[in-house]
């Protein structure tokens, strides 16, 4: 039996494409997912399936349009094993998510696209925001105290930003060690 995590990107955003996570639960469970479990309104779910991520990842896409009322063009779906999210938070740059008082953190992880290509939307501002490519993600992170000054948000124009999800390092945090609990 595989336990994964799956980002789904697009859902429960400023309002667009509301899922809510007893009927994504059900959803899933529907199509044969077993043990699924969701955290937080924002498209994350561990789940457990004897089928290999790309294929756990196509049954997802199909599904959620059956269930949901979404604009289809938002929403993509990731599928990451233990191994792969581990790598994730392990790997993740010297002092990332070490002070949340001070900084804002995220992991942006990339849905069909590297790290090279990604960075090309990313503008930092010196002595606002750092980014630094990942192995299927790009860690961002912006001083608290100007983030309205961060260029962060211009990712957001970008229509790399398509191929993105983003979760708060607490989250990848988190979702990690719900993951390792499940297994």
């Amino acid at each position: 039996m595989n336990t994964y995590v799956v980002l789904l990107r697009g859902v429960n955003v400023g309002g667009k494409n509301p899922v809510a996570m007893a009927g994504l639960k059900k959803c899933l469970e529907g199509v044969g997912f077993l043990n699924v479990s969701t955290y937080i309104a924002s498209g994350n779910v561990i789940l457990q399936s004897e089928l290999p991520a790309s294929e756990v990842k196509v049954r997802i896409e199909e599904a959620l349009p059956r269930s949901f009322t979404l604009d289809s063009e938002l929403i993509k779906v990731l599928v990451l094993t233990r191994a792969q999210m581990k790598a994730i938070i392990d790997n993740r740059p010297e002092g990332f998510g070490d002070e949340p008082s001070k900084y804002h953190s995220d992991a942006i992880f990339l849905i069909d696209i590297d790290a090279a290509d990604a960075m090309s939307a990313f503008k930092a501002r010196d002595g606002v925001d750092t980014v630094w490519p990942g192995r299927g993600v790009v860690y961002s992170q912006r001083l608290s105290a100007l983030r309205t000054k961060s260029r962060l948000n211009k990712v957001l124009e970008s229509p790399l930003y398509k191929s993105m999800t983003i979760r708060n390092c607490n989250t990848a945090t988190r979702l990690l060690g719900l993951l390792e609990a499940m297994e």
